[in-house]
C-alpha cells in the first residue's frame, strides 16, 4: 500500500480524471494537470462549425455503461444523462439496401431477413455463441490488470465459460476462433457482407484493421452491444468529462489546463514530482500518469525507467492506421434510400464490403490515402437537439483507416481527402452534399497535435493480443504501478483496454491505495 496525500495526475482524460476522482473521494489531495486548454483529451465536444456542436473524437459510450462507475461516482447527479442509441447501428448500401442492428437480436435477426433469410440464421448463431464469451469479458473488464485476477473471474463464470467453449466448438475451437483476425472470424462464420460490412465499420473504429491476427474479439464484441446497447451522452461526449470535474470539485480535487508537464522526478527510483512547461515545481507524494506510458516513463521519466522493463515498454507497439474526421454541419438529416424513423440514431456504416475495409487498412499501414474510402457516420443531433439550430444538424463523418503518417504530409492531402469521405457517402446517401453548410477537418496531425496522441492512435497502443487486458502496456506494467515508486500509470494505453470504458483509472487509483475499489 502506498500512503499518498498529495497525489499529481497527469492528463485529464476521462480514465485521468476517473483516477483522480476516485483519490479525492478516498481523502487524497488531487490536482489533475491538463496541457490541452480543457479538460476531456478524447472526450470532448466543441463548436467547431459555428453554431454546431461536435464530438471531437469520441461519440458512443458503451463500456462505462458496462461498469459500477458512473454509479459510484454519482455522474448522474452531476449532470450525466445517456439516451440510448437504438438501433445502436445502420449499414447503408450503395444499392439502396439498409440493415438496421437493434438491441434485440431478434429484431436485428427479422431485419437482415428481409434481405437474406439464411444470413439472419447465420448471424443469430454467431450472436449466440458470442454473448456467453461476452459476458465472461465484461465480468473481467474490472480485473483484467493481472492474470490472477482474469483467472478468478473466469472461475466465478465457469458456467458462461463453458457454454462459450462448448459453442465455439470445445478448447481447440474457441483458442482458435480468440487468435483470428475478425475478417477471418467474419468470413468463417457470417456468408455475407450484408453483415460482414457493417459490422467490420464497427470493429474498425478501434483502430484495428480485419487482418490483425487476435483481432477477432473486436467483432465477437458485436454481442456486447446488443447486451448492453449503444449510449449518447446528451450535450455530447463533453457531457461525461463536464460531470467527472464536477465530482472531483466535490470531493475537494483540482484540475488545471494549459499545464504541459515536462518532466517527472525520478530521484533514486521514487518520484517526488513533477514540473511544469513554465519551470514550476509541483511536488506530490504520488503521481498518476494517465497518458502514454511510453512518453511517461522512457521520455519524462527524469532520468528515465530502465531495464527490463523498459526493453518491454520500448517495444510496445502502435500502427499506423488512425481515424480522420470531418464535422459537417446539414440542413438535413443525411438522405439515405431506404431510411426509417430511428436510422440516424447509431452507427452508419457505409462500408459495402469486408474487402474494401481490408485493402484500406493496408494501405495505411504503407503510409497511402485508402481508395475506395471506407467511412461510417453518427448523427447524434438526431437524438440531441442540444447541438445544432432547430431543424439542422451534425454529421460525423469518420474514415478509421487514414494513415497516421502519409506520404507528402496531411497539409497537401487534408482537403481533397475530406471530399472523397464526402463522396464515398453520397454514394450511399444520394443528394447528401446539397445538404452541408459548413464544414471542419480533424486530421491525424491535428489530432496528435491538439490531444498530445502520439501517432494520432485513439487507443495510444494497438489492442492486439500482445497488449491486452493483463498484457497492457507490456507485462511487467498491467498492475498500473510500475519500478519507479510512487508513480502510477493510467490511460487507453494501459490494462485492460482503451476506448470510454473509465476502467484503467479505476484500477490506477485502487493500485496506488492498494486495495479494491
Amino acid at each position: 500500500m502506498i500512503t499518498a496525500k498529495k497525489v499529481v495526475v497527469i492528463g485529464a482524460g476521462h480514465n485521468g480524471l476517473v483516477a483522480a476522482c476516485y483519490l479525492a473521494r478516498e481523502g487524497c489531495d488531487v490536482t489533475v494537470l491538463e496541457q490541452a486548454d480543457a479538460a476531456g483529451g478524447g472526450s470532448r465536444t466543441e463548436e467547431t462549425v459555428p453554431g454546431f456542436r461536435f464530438d471531437t473524437h469520441s461519440v458512443a459510450h458503451n463500456m462505462i455503461n458496462m461498469t459500477s462507475i458512473p454509479a459510484e461516482l454519482k455522474l448522474a447527479e452531476a449532470g450525466l444523462v445517456y439516451q440510448e442509441m437504438e438501433p445502436f447501428a445502420a449499414g447503408f448500401f450503395a444499392d439502396g439496401r439498409v440493415v438496421r442492428f437493434h438491441r434485440s437480436i431478434e429484431r436485428t435477426v427479422a431485419s437482415i431477413a428481409e434481405h437474406d433469410p439464411a444470413e439472419a440464421r447465420r448471424y443469430a448463431d454467431l450472436m449466440a455463441k458470442s454473448l456467453p464469451l461476452v459476458d465472461v469479458a465484461v465480468a473481467g473488464m474490472s480485473a483484467a490488470s493481472t492474470a490472477g485476477g482474469a483467472v478468478r473471474t473466469a472461475a466465478g463464470r465457469v458456467g458462461r465459460l463453458a457454454t462459450a467453449v462448448r459453442r465455439f466448438g470445445g478448447p481447440g475451437g474457441l483458442v482458435h476462433t480468440l487468435v483470428a483476425p475478425y475478417g477471418g472470424l467474419l468470413r468463417t462464420h457470417l456468408g455475407s457482407d450484408l453483415t460482414r460490412g457493417p459490422i467490420s465499420a464497427f470493429a474498425a473504429h478501434s483502430s484495428a484493421g480485419p487482418d490483425l491476427v487476435g483481432g477477432s474479439f473486436y467483432a465477437l464484441w458485436q454481442a456486447a452491444y446488443h447486451r448492453f446497447g449503444q449510449w449518447h451522452a446528451k450535450g455530447g461526449s463533453q457531457a461525461l468529462t463536464d460531470a467527472l470535474v464536477a465530482r472531483l470539485e466535490s470531493y475537494g480535487g483540482t484540475v488545471l489546463t494549459g499545464q504541459t508537464v515536462t518532466s517527472i522526478s525520478n530521484t533514486s527510483g521514487r518520484t517526488r514530482g513533477v514540473r511544469v512547461h513554465s519551470g514550476q515545481w509541483i511536488p506530490a507524494d504520488c503521481v498518476v500518469a494517465a497518458i502514454d506510458p511510453k512518453t511517461a516513463l522512457l521520455e519524462l521519466c527524469d532520468p528515465p525507467l530502465r531495464g527490463a522493463a523498459a526493453a518491454e515498454l520500448e517495444a510496445a507497439h502502435r500502427g499506423n492506421a488512425v481515424q480522420m474526421v470531418v464535422h459537417l454541419a446539414t440542413t438535413e438529416l443525411p438522405p439515405y434510400r431506404n431510411a426509417r424513423d430511428g436510422d440516424w440514431n447509431g452507427l452508419q456504416s457505409h462500408v459495402d464490403t469486408l474487402d474494401e475495409l481490408g485493402r484500406g487498412f493496408r494501405a495505411a499501414e504503407a503510409g497511402e490515402l485508402p481508395d475506395p474510402v471506407p467511412t461510417y457516420a453518427f448523427s447524434t443531433s438526431a437524438l440531441d437537439d442540444t447541438l445544432a439550430p432547430p431543424g439542422q444538424h451534425t454529421v460525423y463523418l469518420a474514415c478509421p483507416c487514414a494513415p497516421s503518417t502519409v506520404d507528402g504530409g496531411w497539409r497537401q492531402h487534408a482537403e481533397p481527402f475530406a471530399e472523397r469521405m464526402i463522396d464515398a457517402m453520397e454514394r450511399h446517401a444520394p443528394g447528401f452534399r446539397d445538404t452541408i453548410v459548413g464544414m471542419s477537418i480533424r486530421t491525424p496531425q491535428l489530432m496528435a497535435e491538439q490531444l498530445n496522441w502520439p501517432g494520432a492512435h485513439p487507443m495510444v497502443l494497438d489492442i492486439s493480443l500482445d497488449q491486452l487486458a493483463f498484457f497492457r502496456p507490456t507485462r511487467r506494467l498491467a498492475g498500473h504501478r510500475t519500478p519507479i515508486d510512487g508513480l502510477i500509470i493510467s490511460g487507453a494505453g494501459t490494462a485492460p483496454t482503451g476506448g470510454i470504458s473509465g476502467v484503467p483509472g479505476k484500477a490506477a487509483a485502487a493500485a496506488l491505495l492498494g486495495r479494491r475499489l
